[in-house]
């Protein structure tokens, strides 16, 4: 099969022909149909996770089954499906508890093992992490749900529990910054979106944000504390950088949440964080790792009713070569959506 593939940590990938995977015991193998380029996916190729080399990345994706493992009881070749980027193990104590994006011994296609800018992937424990996909949603809308889309969606409804009528600061809007200005909106809440490229803060208004502001060098947490009266409910850091997490922190009124998002790499020593504030305003500082394959159900049936429209989000679709230039470059990118990738296009 044809692969986006590096060598070596910040080598410059390439697309070969490297050897089609062949399906796992309890797991499948998926054609892929779409998969997502994704920041995370360029923090690896940097680095900043730890991956056996040589790698295939990719962690977002949906296709269609071509083969099942041993063991596998509820998919059959043919099956239209996607799956979160964290990969559970099925047998673990916070498996069995639903919980399987805080598993132990998961798997995470695109950085435990090869991931999706593939003609084909690999997928471990289908029957505790597959979803399907249903028919009116396309390969590329699915595939946006299993980082960035659920990642927001979760960090929201399952770990701050915003309510409708709450403020929302999203501080950084390309994909999980959109997907959660997407879904605040949806949840009735009302939104500050920030960004320093003009694109971005054009598509969250255009998906409902009630003020959008631009980061160049003004005092976000002023502007969305006189936006808001007394600052936001929730704020969310969906970059990862010092000056992003400090900028949410401080953007939030008393007893307010902040869901951290975006990776923080130690790239030159530990992000220093506002606690003083935390402690101080007895803020909650919540972590988002994806959602489980067991709570996409309520997400799904937003979609399918046409409250969420994820395929809103998707700003283009590229072939493999196309993918292999624009990894090196994607921390300097500046996105007003998600761009999506087609393996089998040439």
């Amino acid at each position: 099969m044809r692969a986006v593939v590096y060598d070596a940590i910040g080598a410059a990938p390439e697309v070969r022909d490297v050897p089609t995977p062949t399906a796992p015991e309890s797991g499948v193998v998926v054609r892929v149909h779409a998969t997502g380029l994704c920041r995370s996916d360029w923090h690896a190729w940097a680095g900043h996770d730890e991956i056996a080399l040589p790698h295939v990345p990719g962690h977002e994706l949906a296709g269609v089954i071509v083969e099942v493992g041993a063991g596998v009881e509820k998919w059959a070749v043919g099956d239209r499906v996607t799956v979160p980027f964290v990969c559970g193990c099925g047998t673990c104590e916070w498996c069995l508890r639903g919980e399987a994006q805080v598993c132990p011994d998961q798997q995470q296609p695109g950085f435990t093992h090869w991931g999706s800018f593939a003609e084909y992937v690999a997928l471990h424990a289908a029957d505790t992490n597959l979803v399907a996909i249903p028919e009116p949603v396309s390969f590329e809308a699915a595939a946006s749900l299993g980082c960035r889309f659920a990642t927001a969606y979760r960090g929201l409804v399952g770990r701050a529990r915003l309510a409708p009528g709450e403020w929302v600061a999203v501080v950084g809007v390309g994909g999980v910054g959109l997907s959660a200005v997407m879904i605040a909106k949806a949840l009735g809440a009302h939104v500050v979106a920030v960004d320093r490229n003009p694109g971005a803060l054009d598509a969250a208004r255009s998906l409902g944000a009630d003020h959008v502001l631009e980061a160049d060098g003004r005092d976000i947490p002023g502007a969305v504390h006189d936006l808001t009266a007394d600052g936001a409910h929730v704020a969310v850091d969906a970059v990862g950088g010092e000056q992003t997490c400090a900028d949410a922190i401080h953007s939030l009124r008393r007893r307010g949440r902040h869901v951290q998002i975006g990776l923080l790499p130690p790239v030159s020593g530990h992000p220093r964080v506002p606690m003083a504030r935390v402690i101080a305003w007895e803020l909650d500082v919540l972590g988002s790792h994806g959602m489980a394959a067991v709570d996409y159900p309520g997400m799904l049936a937003l979609i399918e009713s046409g409250a969420l429209r994820p395929e809103r989000l998707v700003e283009r679709i590229i072939d493999l070569d196309e993918a292999a230039r624009m990894l090196p470059t994607f921390d300097r990118a500046a996105p007003a959506g998600m761009t999506m990738i087609d393996p089998q296009r040439t």
